[in-house]
C-alpha cells in the first residue's frame, strides 16, 4: 500500500500547534516512526552474507534480494527499495483506517501533500487509530480497521523491507516486492485505486515471471492463479457495488436502506459459495461470506481489484513485456489525475 509518513523530520517550535492540532500530532507521530525505521535499516546483503539472523530469514530476504534485482531487469524503478532491512520490534507495524457514509459508496478521504487526496489514514500509534475509528463511527459512518505491514514512501526514501512484512509464502513476499516498486514507477495523483490495482498486477504478473525463469513452475503457477482470483473478486467486488449503487441512489429511508443492505449481504453469500467460489483457484473464502455489508470494507476490497483487466490488456497488447508496458503505461497517464488515468487506458485498450 502507499502510505506516505510525510516526513519534514519534525519541525522546530511548534509546541502550541502540537497540543491544538490533531494533524500536527498525527504527522509528528509518523515522522518519528519514519526516522527510527531508517536508523534500523541494515544492508540486507550484509544480513544475507552472516550467520547472525535465523536461516530461514536470510532465505527470505536473498528471495528479496533477488526479486529487486529482477524488478530492476524488467525495467521497474526499483530505486534502492528494499536493499536494507528494519526490525521494527513489534507484530503490526501500523492501522489503515477507512471509512464510508452507509448510504454511499464513496470514501471519506484525507488531504496529503504531494499525493492528493487518499481513501484511507495510517496509524502507527494504534490507539489513536482506534479512536479515530470510533469518532467515524460515532457520526454515522461504515469504518474499516485493518494492520498493514508495510508501506511505500514512493522513493522519496530508501524504504526497507520491514520485519512485518517478511512471510515464508515465497510468491506473497516476491509480489511484495514487485508491487511496492511499481509505485516507484508509475504514480497518478488521487488515484488510489488506479495506483493500488497497477501494482497489485505488476506484482503477481512479475512474481510469476521471476518463478517461471527461475525454473520454478510450481510457485509461478500460484502467482498466476492468485492474479486470476484477485480478477474474479474485482469483478464479484464490481458486480456487488452496483447492486449497492442502485439502492443508493433511491435515497432509501433507514428501514429501506438495511433491509436492502440485508438483500445485498444475502445475494453476496449466494456468490461466494456458489459460482464465484467455484472459479476461485487459491483464495480462501473462509468467514468472508458471512460479513454484513460495510462500504468502507468494500472500498478497501476494491482498491486493490479495480479494473485488472484493463492492465491485463494493456500487457498482452505490449507482448507479454513487463518493461514495455510500464514504460507505455507511465507516458499514457503522465499528466492525469484521479479517474482520468482509467479512463485513458480504457480507451486505449478498447477493441
Amino acid at each position: 500500500m502507499i502510505f506516505l509518513a510525510i516526513v519534514a523530520t519534525l519541525f522546530a517550535g511548534y509546541g502550541t500547534a502540537y497540543l491544538a492540532s490533531d494533524d500536527v500530532r498525527y504527522i509528528t507521530r509518523a515522522g518519528l516512526e519514519e526516522t527510527r525505521i531508517l536508523r534500523a535499516r541494515e544492508p540486507i546483503a550484509d544480513l544475507v552474507a552472516g550467520r547472525e539472523r535465523d536461516p530461514v530469514v536470510r532465505q527470505s530476504l536473498r528471495l528479496v534480494l533477488e526479486s529487486r534485482d529482477y524488478a530492476a531487469r524488467l525495467g521497474l524503478n526499483a530505486k534502492e527499495t528494499y536493499t536494507t532491512y528494519a526490525d521494527v520490534g513489534r507484530d503490526t507495524l501500523l492501522l489503515v483506517l477507512q471509512a464510508a457514509p452507509k448510504d454511499c459508496i464513496c470514501p471519506y478521504t484525507w488531504k496529503y501533500p504531494i499525493v492528493g487526496r487518499i481513501p484511507y489514514k495510517g496509524f502507527f500509534d494504534l490507539d489513536a487509530g482506534r479512536r479515530a475509528a470510533a469518532g467515524l463511527e460515532g457520526k454515522g459512518y461504515d469504518v474499516y480497521l485493518r494492520p498493514s505491514s508495510a508501506f511505500s514512501t514512493l522513493g522519496w526514501f530508501n524504504d526497507p523491507l520491514l520485519s512485518t512484512a517478511v512471510t515464508r509464502d515465497s510468491v506473497e513476499l516476491a509480489a511484495l516486492v514487485f508491487h511496492e516498486i511499481a509505485h516507484n514507477t508509475v504514480y497518478v495523483k488521487s488515484a488510489t485505486p488506479f495506483n493500488e490495482s497497477f501494482a497489485q498486477f505488476v506484482g503477481y504478473r512479475s512474481a510469476e515471471s521471476f518463478f517461471r525463469d527461475r525454473g520454478d513452475s510450481a510457485n509461478a503457477r500460484t502467482a498466476a492463479d492468485r492474479l486470476h482470483d484477485e480478477m474474479v473478486l474485482g469483478e464479484f467486488y464490481a458486480a456487488l457495488v452496483d447492486r449497492l449503487d442502485t439502492l443508493y441512489a433511491g435515497k432509501p429511508d433507514s428501514a429501506v436502506l438495511q433491509e436492502g443492505r440485508a438483500a445485498a449481504g444475502a445475494w453476496a453469500r449466494e456468490q461466494l459459495t456458489g459460482p464465484v467460489g467455484a472459479r476461485l483457484r487459491s483464495f480462501r473464502i473462509g468467514t468472508l461470506p458471512e460479513r454484513p455489508v460495510n462500504n468502507a470494507r468494500l472500498i478497501g476490497a476494491t482498491i486493490y481489484r479495480t479494473r485488472l483487466d484493463l492492465f491485463d490488456r494493456w500487457y498482452e497488447r505490449h507482448g507479454g513485456d513487463m518493461g514495455r508496458s510500464v514504460a507505455g503505461l507511465d507516458s499514457l497517464v503522465s499528466g492525469a489525475e484521479g479517474d482520468s488515468a482509467f479512463a485513458r487506458l480504457e480507451r486505449a485498450v478498447a477493441p
